[in-house]
């Protein structure tokens, strides 16, 4: 069972949420307003760790035989998501990325970066 954020939203829950055009449209506002106003609020800033013991352990007696995870406010993760996509995409369409560039890009497979590879040896 997955634990939700301090906002106690599940991607389970915004899925049904975005469905409904009239929240997608508040939604993407509340994104255009971040990227305006150049500001993140605060209640997107704020996480929650928890910690969690690695399984199969003979003894709990060390902090190293435990993990923690920290959730983030899972709206603002998905706004988030929303303006990093934007962003690639513009940079993509006005050529601010190099060729070569890859990694983390979306739709971009190592097919792309073998292709980008045999480019630059052919070019030198």
């Amino acid at each position: 069972m997955f634990t939700p954020g301090l906002d106690k939203l599940l991607w389970r829950h915004l899925k049904i949420i975005l469905k409904d055009k009239t929240c997608l449209k508040n939604i993407i506002t509340i994104a255009n307003t971040c990227i305006e106003l150049g500001y993140w609020p605060l209640h997107f800033k704020i996480s929650m760790a928890i910690v969690i013991p690695k399984p199969n352990k003979s003894s709990y007696d060390s902090p190293k035989l435990f993990r923690s995870i920290m959730l983030l406010n899972t709206m603002g993760k998905l706004i988030k998501k929303f303006i990093s996509n934007r962003l690639q995409f513009h940079m993509i369409a006005n050529n601010f990325i190099y060729h070569s560039q890859l990694e983390g890009l979306k739709l971009k497979s190592t097919t792309d970066a073998g292709i980008a590879l045999t480019h630059f040896i052919y070019m030198r």
